[in-house]
């Protein structure tokens, strides 16, 4: 565009010197002026062609140039969008390795439940069985025990012979023995009675007063039920407890009023209490 102004210039130049000059008047330098002009412009020409050869050229660049960052921001934009993609894909990933972790988690934690539970129920098993195995050792024992005890009457003579004889020792391992094996006879209540004097005669009246307690107790209606109440009244004075020791003799007075115990009864609490006869 500048060189066609320029190109323009030179023309109305050259218009109005020949307008001025007269006709006639032309000379050599004019035509070696115009001569010039027209070089002038043929070089203006040539470097307008050159310029737009050299333009077409680096329009050519520009636009090779604009191709290729368009390709490379186009790379790059899928580049970032597979990246975005598998950035995706690896979180999904994750979430689903970490429900399964968490899966794992719970299918342990109640895997671990059912395990206690388990080991429980087994030493609970192992217990009854050790149960079990302790009951039938003991009726074994208690089998073989019986198996080698003399017979119950001959058990209880021998035990009644050494507590009269006053081997206190020898008819108190006697008597037990017999209760031990023969429980449910009547005479088990008799060898209640007698372990019960032999703690009496000892001087242990606590221990007298539980044996005697099991006559009652077992035996109520046995033959030494009267003598047991009575000497477990005695027993309780020995201990200091009057007021339980009285209740007791007077329980005898009530239950066996016609027996020898009660005529025994009655003559302690006189000693006892000035108002025991009014029990009478």
């Amino acid at each position: 565009m500048k060189f066609q102004r320029l190109q323009a210039a030179l023309a109305l130049f050259l218009t109005l010197w020949i307008a001025v000059a007269p006709a006639y008047g032309a000379s050599k330098e004019i035509i070696q002026l115009q001569t010039q002009v027209d070089q002038l412009q043929q070089q203006m020409t040539q470097m307008k062609q050159s310029f737009d050869e050299r333009m077409g050229v680096m329009k050519n660049l520009v636009e090779q140039n604009t191709d290729a960052a368009n390709k490379v921001t186009a790379a790059i934009n899928e580049l970032q969008n597979s990246l975005n993609k598998q950035g995706q894909d690896r979180s999904g990933q994750v979430d689903q390795i970490s429900g399964q972790i968490q899966s794992l988690n719970d299918t342990m934690d109640e895997l671990k439940v059912r395990l206690a539970k388990v080991s429980k129920q087994l030493e609970d098993m192992q217990s009854a069985q050790q149960s079990i195995a302790a009951q039938q050792a003991q009726q074994q024992q208690q089998q073989q025990a019986m198996a080698q005890a003399p017979p119950p009457d001959v058990l209880y003579n021998n035990a009644l012979r050494d507590y009269n004889g006053g081997k206190n020792d020898l008819a108190s391992q006697e008597f037990n023995d017999y209760v031990k094996f023969y429980p449910n006879t009547d005479l088990a209540g008799n060898a209640y009675f007698y372990l019960a004097d032999i703690q009496f005669r000892a001087g242990n009246y606590q221990k007298a007063v539980e044996n005697y307690d099991l006559v009652l107790q077992n035996f109520p209606s046995g033959n030494k039920a009267a003598a047991a109440q009575l000497k477990k009244g005695y027993a309780l004075l020995e201990l200091g407890k009057q007021d339980d020791g009285v209740q007791e003799l007077r329980h005898v007075i009530q239950r066996y009023p016609r027996t020898q115990e009660a005529t025994q009864a009655r003559e302690r609490l006189k000693k006892v209490s000035p108002t025991a006869q009014k029990s009478r």
